[in-house]
């Protein structure tokens, strides 16, 4: 029975809507279940390491889009870019700390989301000294080392503001650089999440930037059916530190719901970072942008 039931989660993960956002949800600990079956079933009953040999095939294939990669080596003729996100959470205070950490570890591109006014003056003034590019609207902001260009709001289908798209002028090219926040789910409210993944796809499909990442609390997991209009335009990035990247809750991370996409870089590292006082991770992710790349249209 629990081997069913397994299956049935697994299944799922495959399905649309709410269902398929539980279920990717708790696919990675379905693994975890299925072992500890496993481990009894040698005790007890081998006959049952058949019966759950059909869930755990079905588990291995569903999960392995999300599992850990490698990086690539840094290349002689590419200009290296760090870009960090984070969900601040927003009226907890802690935009300028998480701010300040992050910046010390010295990323190029600062993205925070979840910003409520008094959260972006205070990351402002932690980032103004090195980071004097920036762009903001809504709940969502971006600081940048190097000039930002061509600055632009997105509402990705909805009537409100949180996402954006900036050019980062680096010294080898211009990188498109999309920040978002989707917004929430709970049961019988998903459909403005699932309208703004289909935007941010839908964005990024016509955009013809060379060089794209995508960053932000997705509120969706990494095996989330929602996420594969964009998985089919960018490529997922995998964490490099031998994790699955959980992100949320900071203080037990149970779930990938901050995401990254790229075209065009390549990735040498993707790890995740505690910062400030959020309840989620920050995503730190090391890219090589290659030169030669045309510059993107606004």
């Amino acid at each position: 029975m629990s081997a069913l039931v397994l299956l049935l989660v697994v299944i799922g993960s495959w399905v649309p809507g709410f269902v398929g956002t539980a279920a990717a949800a708790v696919l990675p600990w379905c693994g975890l279940a299925l072992a500890l079956v496993a481990v009894l079933a040698l005790f007890s009953a081998r006959r049952v390491l058949l019966v759950i040999l059909l869930p755990a095939l079905v588990w291995a294939l569903a999960i392995f889009p999300s599992l850990p990669g490698f990086g690539a080596a840094p290349s002689a003729d590419a200009a290296p870019l760090t870009v960090v996100s984070q969900n601040v959470r927003a009226h907890s205070g802690g935009a300028a700390a998480s701010a300040a950490e992050l910046a010390g570890h010295g990323a190029d591109v600062i993205a925070l989301t979840e910003l409520d006014a008094d959260s972006l003056t205070a990351a402002r003034d932690a980032l103004a000294a090195e980071y004097p590019y920036s762009y903001a609207i809504g709940t969502v902001a971006v600081w940048s080392r190097s000039p930002l260009a061509n600055a632009q709001p997105l509402t990705l289908g909805l009537d409100w503001r949180r996402a954006l798209r900036v050019e980062v002028q680096t010294p080898a090219a211009a990188v498109a650089v999309y920040v978002m926040h989707a917004a929430s789910v709970r049961p019988g409210h998903q459909q403005d999440r699932d309208t703004m993944l289909s935007g941010i796809a839908d964005a990024v499909a016509s955009d013809p930037a060379e060089s794209i990442i995508v960053v932000g609390d997705f509120n969706a997991a990494s095996a989330d059916p929602a996420l594969g209009a964009i998985r089919s335009q960018l490529d997922w990035v995998r964490p490099t530190d031998g994790t699955l990247g959980m992100t949320w809750p900071a203080a037990l991370p149970l779930a990938r719901i901050d995401q990254v996409f790229v075209r065009g870089l390549d990735v040498q590292s993707s790890t995740t970072q505690r910062a400030g006082n959020s309840d989620h991770l920050a995503t730190v992710t090391s890219v090589s942008v290659r030169g030669g790349d045309s510059d993107p249209a606004p």
